[in-house]
């Protein structure tokens, strides 16, 4: 039986009250002809302590447990209204300027102009026509509520990877990342970099494979690699300042503190590293080390 939070507070509020009670109506009623006074008051705070560690640490351990929950699902709550914030906004700013341009475009195709223009026309027709579907794609995730299972990392990470599949793309996933080894906004921002890379290579790197590997490591960091066979980029189309999923990618690994790499080559496909170093590591790291010493510098002027 699933006990609510607020009895789960009455009873450690009274279970105390109750046991001191019960103990000393026993002890005059059954007990007094067996047990002293002195004894008697010596035996109720150990009875007292005995039913603490025994009942009252259970209560406290599903108190928490409750509250952790309760704590989940505001999350869940306030992400849901979050998105559906997103979706609303994406619909009535992007989408409807999208459309907006492809109105323009419609009127600009009809007008006298060069076989270059209606060319050029044509490519920004094509783009616009991508870039709605991105939106439309976007909006439709943002409103469809997922499972509960959906928020592990696994499972997101197994969606992903049947997007893929249904684009006839062939997914391979190796290796896993638990849950406990990642927090709420490690799976975010991780999930975030590997959906862009996932996309990329759908979208614009004519990927027949993609492969995910994760592996962790003992000290809580963690190492995971997305791999494609497209058709790959040089280096000067990496450092390009319109490759903004490039960008978003080293952006968010820069912010958690990560290591991000980006190989790629023309004809040789496209792989992104994505690295937390363990605990021990970033501790014994030169930066770390350098502040240490600061620290101790700054204590003996002291």
């Amino acid at each position: 039986m699933k006990l609510s939070y607020r009895t789960i507070k009455h009873l450690i509020l009274w279970t105390p009250t109750i046991t001191i009670g019960l103990w000393e109506y026993l002890r005059h009623t059954v007990l007094l002809p067996y047990v002293s006074m002195d004894l008697g008051n010596l035996l109720a705070p150990v009875i007292v302590f005995i039913v603490t560690v025994t009942l009252l640490r259970k209560l406290f351990a599903k108190l928490e447990a409750t509250q952790e929950e309760l704590q989940r699902e505001r999350m869940l709550k306030a992400a849901l209204e979050e998105r559906e914030q997103l979706a609303r906004e994406l619909h009535d700013g992007i989408s409807q300027s999208l459309f907006l341009l492809s109105v323009k475009l419609d009127k600009l195709d009809r007008a006298d102009c060069s076989e270059a223009a209606r060319e050029v026309s044509a490519g920004i027709r094509e783009t616009i026509r991508r870039v709605y579907d991105d939106v439309r794609q976007s909006i439709a995730n943002l409103r469809t509520l997922p499972a509960p299972g959906d928020f592990s990392w696994m499972a997101s990470v197994e969606a992903l990877g049947g997007e893929a599949a249904d684009a006839g793309i062939r997914f391979e996933c190796e290796g896993r990342l638990p849950d406990r080894l990642l927090t709420n906004k490690e799976k975010v921002e991780l999930l975030a970099i590997v959906r862009e890379a996932v996309l990329n290579a759908r979208k614009h790197a004519n990927a027949r494979t993609i492969r995910v590997t994760m592996e962790p490591s003992e000290g809580g960091g963690f190492r995971c690699e997305i791999a494609d066979d497209g058709v790959g980029l040089n280096e000067s189309d990496l450092k390009a300042f319109d490759r903004y999923g490039i960008r978003m990618m080293r952006s968010r690994a820069e912010e958690m503190g990560w290591r991000l790499e980006i190989r790629s080559a023309p004809g040789g496909g496209t792989t992104v590293t994505v690295e937390k170093e363990d605990r021990a590591a970033r501790d014994d790291s030169p930066r770390t080390r350098l502040a240490f010493h600061e620290r101790r510098k700054g204590g003996s002027r002291a």
